[in-house]
């Protein structure tokens, strides 16, 4: 059995559904729920891009694919920090989703690095 912390995949598939289950209530405003709509698309397109990487035929498509990621993990961070700044979720109860977010993008910044 594999390490959670070590699997790429997991972290990103358990940030995605971390994200669903944040927005289980429908959200109280206009506001809210267009940021929370459009972060459930960009947080499980991240997880969906790198599974395409997974299985990309050649070395340009797979940090393509590898970049869209990262592209879509940096708008779900910025959709967080909006949703804080506009108190629209509470800086205590995003924490440690900021922080696992902040972590993806580090690895997958690595992960396109050393795949040139």
């Amino acid at each position: 059995m594999s390490d959670k912390r070590f699997d790429l995949s997991e972290r990103l598939e358990d940030f995605a559904a971390a994200v669903i289950i944040l927005y289980s209530k429908k959200p109280s405003s206009f506001a809210a729920e267009y940021l929370a709509k459009q972060l459930i698309r960009s947080s499980c397109s991240s997880a969906l891009n790198y599974g395409e990487a997974l299985g990309a035929g050649t070395t340009n498509d797979k940090v393509h694919k590898l970049r869209i990621c990262l592209k879509e993990l940096r708008e779900s961070m910025r959709n967080l920090n909006i949703q804080v700044k506009a108190n629209i979720l509470s800086e205590n109860n995003l924490a440690s989703l900021r922080n696992e977010n902040d972590q993806l993008i580090r690895i997958i910044v690595t992960r396109i690095k050393n795949s040139k």
